[in-house]
């Protein structure tokens, strides 16, 4: 490593003395060389498992096992760099000085050199204020560039306390950080979470909590650290299948799947609601239709669209047995059919039905004939054909597309299945492609699949069940050639045939099986971003696999493109979600002359709207310009600007196209939610629509900027510009 970390620029040359810095270069030595350490003895020991036999069954199991946690272990150390380190705290009582990291790290004595930012010993470096020191002296935290730190700022949290090992610039460096140059993936800010923010980063989560904040005010950032802290902290949330964090789209995604890893954790799954069930779904273009169906309950719906598919016979029926004609009743299918295991699926449960028949029939065969075998009598009646029809009858295999399509083609079966809407409204929901799938009917889609199952499944388990009866007849046999070749005293052979040995012939665990959908639950806590565009149907998609209701809920009313007039509690209260809210009120992204004019746009529509208070005031930060004058603009800027990026926000990105694609975005508005740009350039900010979606979408492309606005109209196009002009008088 360098002989210092510190790359202060020369404007900062008081912060790099050495009563400064020096024990901090110590520290990182330290730190470098234990890194080191780790990983060279992690690559030996994942080395020498890999050359280890594999052996079988429960052997290889774990041995796989290892060498997946080992390489995970290994791929987060080498991730990180010295930058590992976010800063430090010195105790005022103690004058104990404890590092921070972004995982927990200790030298080969079992000293601490890095304490892992999701312990309880690291809250104070995140919570403590001046009003609340929690027992610390002073705080450092880094901004680290390139490898090396840039800059530092020093904070005295106790005014009693004299350190001469601290540079103190009150927030100016914190500030400055904010302001820092965007690229196209969003990076963790660890060394900038604030208390109000880390608060809500550590709430436990045994209760469903919103997040209520305005542009800026950091609600990503707590939604992904909130994510990270869970996992390390929460065993139950691991236990109950993991987390899952629901993004606005796949450009968000993009943005932000960098940051989980950079905290030390890659165990949760991103996906956004439209990836929970595998058909493609166009938007839905009739608003009457997407209301009526977002006012449905899934799987109240599906639930009575299923149940005509599992009605029992109603009428007796004779059939032949080895014993002579038997009288299949209605009380025996009745009984065959309430049988089913709690939350099997309907295909899944058509086998327990079946079995449970064939054993109360062979039970009626018994009673009447003691001289009938069981076996051969279940044998015989489950290849009797009149029964097997029967069955497919009244508990036929089914399609859960099918069911979700014949509710659009077939306004009788949709009056079943939802009997509040009016006929009218049934007649309007009927559609001549029933399968042009939208995203309004990804909830029923969704609630089909999981009360019914896959119709291939039922094929699938036949199959297997088949090829474990012939191997386990096929092991039969090589037990019986065993014993019958065995001549030692003892016998020893024998004891194939016990069942634990037996087991470990067969060796269940070393065959494979299909890996379950990854991404249909159940989970132990569900984080989800800009929920406030989530309507109640979508709600049941997640509701379904996150039985515990244990959520994190982020979002802000006043971006709900299609309105959002209740509380919070009145929208969740419904879907049965007792939600602790919590709210961010400081922006720490936009700055504030930015704001001053976004505001008016939002209240026009929305004058109740929460517009966070901005902390940064750079000045100079929105003007106006032509819409011709967009590409100059641009080129000009990344002339000016070796970092940083652009977007472009355009009811029309088609229309537009610059060479430097990797830094500058075309968008439209509905697409920037939860992104941010250095620059952001609104063309024709009038045509992104009128009413509540309009001054929605106007509101938050302007407030994607972290520096610059501009807002690009034409001549006859100037009210926007007008209302900027304004505010800013």
């Amino acid at each position: 490593m360098p002989a210092t970390v510190f790359d202060l620029p020369a404007r900062l040359s008081a912060k790099g003395t050495a009563d400064l810095i020096a024990a901090d270069d110590h520290h990182f030595a330290r730190i470098a060389s234990q890194l080191d350490r780790e990983v060279a003895t992690l690559e030996a020991r994942l080395a020498e498992l890999r050359r280890s036999s594999g052996g079988s069954g429960e052997a290889a199991l774990e041995r796989d096992t290892a060498i997946h946690r080992l390489s995970s272990d290994l791929n987060v150390l080498r991730r990180f760099d010295l930058d590992v380190c976010l800063g430090r705290m010195v105790f005022a009582e103690s004058g104990d000085t404890v590092y921070i990291g972004r995982m927990g790290l200790r030298d080969e004595d079992g000293h601490a050199l890095l304490v892992d930012w999701r312990t309880p010993m690291a809250k104070p470096f995140f919570a403590a204020t001046l009003a609340s020191p929690m027992g610390l002296s002073t705080r450092r935290r880094y901004r680290w560039a390139n490898g090396l730190i840039s800059d530092y700022w020093d904070e005295r949290l106790t005014s009693a306390t004299a350190d001469d090992t601290a540079s103190l610039d009150d927030q100016s460096a914190f500030i400055a950080s904010l302001g820092t140059s965007r690229s196209a993936k969003m990076h963790d800010v660890l060394s900038t979470i604030q208390a109000d923010q880390d608060s809500i980063i550590r709430a436990p989560a045994d209760a469903p909590m919103v997040v209520d904040g305005g542009p800026g005010t950091g609600k990503t950032v707590v939604a992904l650290h909130r994510a990270a802290y869970l996992l390390y902290s929460d065993p139950s949330i691991a236990r109950g299948g993991g987390l899952l964090f629901i993004g606005p789209n796949h450009t968000y995604l993009s943005y932000v799947d960098d940051v989980l890893p950079r905290l030390g954790e890659d165990g949760v799954r991103l996906c956004t609601l439209d990836d929970l069930v595998e058909e493609g779904a166009t938007a839905e273009d009739d608003d009457r239709s997407a209301r009526l169906k977002a006012n449905l309950n899934p799987g109240a719906v599906i639930e009575r669209a299923v149940s005509i598919y599992e009605e029992p016979p109603t009428t007796a029926m004779v059939i032949d047995t080895v014993s002579g004609e038997l009288t299949v009743t209605p009380g025996d299918w009745a009984a065959a059919f309430t049988s089913i295991d709690v939350d099997v699926d309907h295909n899944a449960a058509r086998d327990q039905v079946w079995d449970e028949l064939l054993e109360i029939l062979t039970e009626s065969v018994v009673d009447a004939d003691e001289d009938a075998e069981p076996l051969e009598v279940r044998r015989y009646l489950s290849r009797d054909p009149d029964l097997r029809a029967t069955l497919t009858a009244t508990w036929p295999i089914l399609d859960p597309l099918d069911i979700v399509g014949d509710l659009w083609s077939v306004p009788a079966y949709l009056s079943l299945a939802a009997p509040d809407l009016t006929e009218a409204e049934t007649e309007y929901l009927q559609r001549t492609e029933p399968r042009a799938w939208t995203k309004s009917d990804v909830p029923l889609i969704d609630a089909a699949r999981r009360r019914i199952g896959d119709p291939a499944d039922q094929s699938r388990r036949r199959r297997a069940a088949a090829e474990a009866a012939a191997e386990q007849a096929r092991m039969a046999d090589v037990v019986d050639d065993l014993i019958a070749a065995d001549d030692s005293e003892l016998m020893q052979m024998t004891m194939l045939k016990g069942d634990d040995l037996r087991g470990a012939l067969d060796n269940p665990s070393g065959r494979e099986t299909p890996d379950p959908d990854r991404l249909a639950g159940p989970f132990g806590h569900i984080i989800v971003d800009e929920a406030q565009e989530l309507i109640g149907a979508q709600w049941h998609i997640l509701l379904d696999r996150c039985p515990s209701k244990s959520f994190t809920i982020v979002g802000d009313r006043a971006q709900a493109r299609h309105g959002f007039a209740q509380t919070w509690d009145e929208r969740l209260s419904k879907l049965g979600l007792a939600v602790n809210e919590v709210h961010l009120s400081i922006n720490y992204r936009t700055p504030a002359e930015v704001m001053a004019a976004a505001e008016p746009v939002i209240r026009a529509v929305l004058p109740h709207a929460n517009v966070p208070q901005s902390v940064r005031q750079p000045g100079n930060s929105v003007r106006c310009s032509r819409v011709d004058e967009v590409p100059s603009l641009v080129d000009s800027w990344l002339d000016s600007h070796r970092e940083g990026t652009v977007c472009v926000i355009t009811a029309s990105p088609a229309s537009w196209s610059f060479a430097e694609a990797e830094r500058v975005s075309v968008m439209a508005p509905a697409e920037v939610k939860g992104l941010e740009f250095d620059l952001v350039i609104l063309v024709d900010p009038d045509g992104f629509g009128a009413g509540v979606q309009g001054g929605v979408d106007r509101y938050v492309s302007m407030t994607r900027a972290t520096a610059e606005l501009v807002i690009a109209t034409d001549a006859s196009s100037a009210s926007v510009e007008a209302r900027t002009a304004h505010s800013k008088s």
